[in-house]
């Protein structure tokens, strides 16, 4: 598959008791299926704080490429067809969406690793933490501002960016899914070994240095609402862990 540029963030409410229904259909169903129409699936999560809540990314080459791929898989694809309702019947929302693209040319997904077999049932002790700013100042700004002092303070607490995007502006090219609209976001995620690791990291920041307190205080006046942090789980066929 072609680069990718353009980056879905979907958030899904599910009906209790039903997110590893929904879980198993998904990493057996549609994976393959929807790479085969275009679509790149990324990374497939369940949320720690929330267990109603299945999170997940894709990822495609460009607009032209996402509108293209979706009609294949949505509206011409047996997997979805056959599936739809099933999936359907777990979910109570499916609307939380977030359109992104790299805030950089380089800053998108690297995925080295080759995605777990489709029998794959063993989950990774890895975990994935994923930010949402809602910056007050320009997007170009913005990612000056984390590439100079948040990205280099999260390296030293042991949580590197492994992708940081932006709002994609362009207009919803499959009106069939909605996306939130209207919102400037800039989102970053970090990858951990275990949970372990991630406290550590969590345990800094509650107790930052100097720097690193002016750092936080800087990003703070450059927000307009505090930070959005999902900590994440990957599934047993995620690409991203």
């Amino acid at each position: 598959m072609n680069s990718l540029n353009v980056f879905e963030l979907r958030q899904y409410t599910v009906h209790p008791g039903q997110r590893d229904v929904l879980i198993d259909l998904f990493d057996r169903e549609f994976v393959e299926t929807q790479e085969e129409a275009g679509i790149r699936v990324i990374g497939q999560f369940r949320d720690e704080d929330d267990p109603d809540r299945f999170v997940w990314i894709r990822g495609f080459p460009d607009m032209n490429a996402r509108r293209e791929a979706l009609t294949a898989f949505y509206i011409h694809g047996a997997a979805w067809r056959t599936h739809r309702s099933a999936a359907g019947a777990t979910m109570l929302d499916t609307d939380n969406v977030l359109l992104l693209r790299p805030a950089r040319s380089e800053s998108g997904f690297t995925l080295s690793s080759a995605r777990p077999a489709l029998d794959a049932d063993t989950l990774p002790n890895s975990r994935v933490t994923l930010t949402i700013y809602h910056p007050a100042i320009s997007r170009e700004d913005f990612a000056a501002f984390f590439e100079q002092h948040v990205k280099p303070m999260m390296a030293e607490t042991a949580a590197p960016p492994v992708a940081y995007l932006s709002t994609e502006p362009a207009p919803n090219t499959y009106p069939a899914l909605p996306v939130r609209t209207d919102e400037n976001v800039f989102v970053w995620l970090a990858v951990f070994a275990d949970s372990d690791h991630r406290r550590d990291h969590e345990r800094q920041l509650a107790q930052p240095n100097g720097s690193q307190r002016q750092v936080l205080s800087d990003l703070t006046h450059r927000l307009n609402a505090p930070p959005q942090h999902l900590r994440l789980a990957p599934t047993a066929r995620s690409q991203l862990r």
